[in-house]
């Protein structure tokens, strides 16, 4: 059985607005076999979307390599831009030593409740995928279900937007569940009919293309 530990604590700016929330990196992360451009970070892993689309949306020119400077730009650009990232699962167990979010057993979550009563200043969650099984929404419902929090639906087309009252506050913050930003949702995507529209229409349009045209306006 492999224990597969979250390698990295929750980044968030003391001013964040925004948390990106998904669920675990490849266990290569937690055992530390990283690969040449792997980034030791989150969102990191050279298979990942997530670091593309945003060096898109906000032309960064980031570096993809296994470097402190990677690192560090990607931080910058955080505290920069109000943004935070905690994922939601702390560790979980596998009988398989892969990156499948079905393959997590026995989960361990963050108390995300408690955190966000931390940072009194976000606003928006902003979950790396759906409601599939043990996806981050998923999870997250889960997590408040014990307290009585409940998601109220704001948009039922992709992306589903959702918003809750912090318990024993006045806050209400909503999720916003994009398009996970991983190569496996990639079927997904080709799926969408939006997606094949626009493919239609403009031959080069790849899942990329889509997933900087859906995260935009979320995070600019």
């Amino acid at each position: 059985m492999f224990i597969h530990q979250h390698p990295y604590q929750p980044f968030i700016p003391k001013d964040a607005l925004k948390l990106i929330v998904g669920t675990l990196p490849p266990p290569r992360f937690t055992t530390g076999n990283l690969k040449p451009d792997d980034v030791n970070f989150c969102y990191g892993s050279r298979d990942g979307q997530l670091w593309k689309i945003l060096n898109e949306i906000f032309e960064l020119e980031l570096k993809f390599e296994n470097t402190a400077a990677a690192i560090q730009e990607r931080k910058r650009f955080l505290e920069r831009n109000k943004i935070g990232i905690c994922d939601i699962v702390e560790k979980a167990e596998r009988t398989k030593i892969d990156a499948s979010d079905l393959g997590m057993q026995h989960v361990k979550l963050r108390n995300m409740l408690g955190i966000l009563k931390q940072h009194p200043t976000v606003e928006t969650l902003l979950f790396m995928g759906g409601n599939s099984k043990n996806g981050p929404e998923y999870f997250f419902r889960k997590h408040i279900k014990p307290y009585g929090v409940k998601l109220e639906e704001v948009c039922n087309q992709v992306p589903r937007i959702y918003q809750f009252l912090l318990p024993n506050s006045s806050r209400v913050i909503q999720t916003v569940s994009l398009t996970a930003p991983s190569g496996s949702a990639n079927r997904a995507v080709g799926s969408m009919a939006l997606y094949k529209q626009l493919k239609q229409r403009h031959a080069n349009f790849n899942t990329l293309d889509f997933r900087v045209m859906q995260y935009r306006p979320f995070f600019k």
